[in-house]
Order: structure tokens, then sequence, then C-alpha cells
């Protein structure tokens, strides 16, 4: 299987995916009777975030036309894709399973985007200094998307978090 075709399925399954988002949340309870706002119903996010996974599979449904009748595909999982795969379904299993309730939130994913980073950032140089760059960089993005989130999620959703 190809690459382009590869990505035409998955356009047609997320396109399915937020196609059914938007109609589901579409047929969701408006809550009228509580004199609810209109732009507060519960089905709106799921509208909203159904019609925009349904626009990205378009987009690379196009893309992968494009490229197949360009000539610039490629094979599918070609060039060590599995190792790279095997090394992010460890890494979300770790993160999962291991870390989320043993370590507070912040810190869990924290380490999660950390080393996620990290391992996909490593430069292939020996160069000393090129190393560290990279280690501070995904350190300090870990911190930021750790904060970042734990901050939504509880002041803005009000969800606490482990």
């Amino acid at each position: 299987m190809s690459m382009a075709k590869a990505d035409r399925v998955t356009a047609v399954v997320l396109f399915g995916l937020g196609l059914s988002m938007s109609v589901g949340g579409w047929t969701m309870d408006r809550l009228e009777v509580r004199n609810i706002h209109p732009a507060s119903i519960p089905g709106l996010v799921p509208i909203f975030l159904g019609a925009l996974l349904a626009i990205c599979a378009v987009l690379l449904w196009f893309t992968a036309s494009r490229q197949s009748a360009e000539g610039e595909d490629s094979p599918f999982m070609a060039d060590g894709s599995w190792t790279r795969l095997a090394l992010t379904a460890a890494t979300c299993l770790v993160y999962a399973l291991l870390l989320v309730g043993w370590l507070p939130f912040f810190w869990a994913t924290a380490i999660f985007v950390a080393t996620f980073s990290l391992i996909f950032s490593w430069p292939e140089t020996p160069d000393t200094r090129a190393r560290a760059m990279a280690a501070a960089g995904s350190v300090v993005l870990g911190i930021g998307v750790a904060y970042g989130t734990a901050v939504l999620f509880e002041q803005a959703f009000l969800v606490r978090l482990p």
C-alpha cells in the first residue's frame, strides 16, 4: 500500500468520524426548558470539533491525491516508521499506565512531553551543544505544555486533575 492510499483511507475514516461527531452534537438535547443560552448548549463543542475534523480529512484527501498525481508518493511505513510507531506506542503506554496516577498530573505530563520530544528531536550528530539544546528545549516544552494543560483543565473546564 502506498502512503497516498493510506492517507486517503485515513481521510475517509476521519471524515466519517467528524460527520458523526457533528450529527451527534446537533441531535443532543438543547435544554431550552432550563432557559440555557444557545451558545452554551452541550452539543456545541462536538459540532465544532467534528466539523474541524471533517475539514482536516478533506484537506488530507486532497493532499494525498496531489502527491500521488505528482509522483511524490512513498511506500507506506517506510524508512523506520515502524520503529517510530513502536516508540510512540511505548511512550504513550508508559504515560497512561504508569505515570498518570503515580505522579501528579503536572509532573506526569511534563515528563511524558519532554521524553517524547527528546526521543523524536534528538540530533543524529555527536555535537554536544546541539544535543544540550535539544534536551533543554524538550524540558522547556514539557513544562510549558504541562502547565498550560493543567491550567486549562483546572481553571477553564473546572476539572480536578490527579
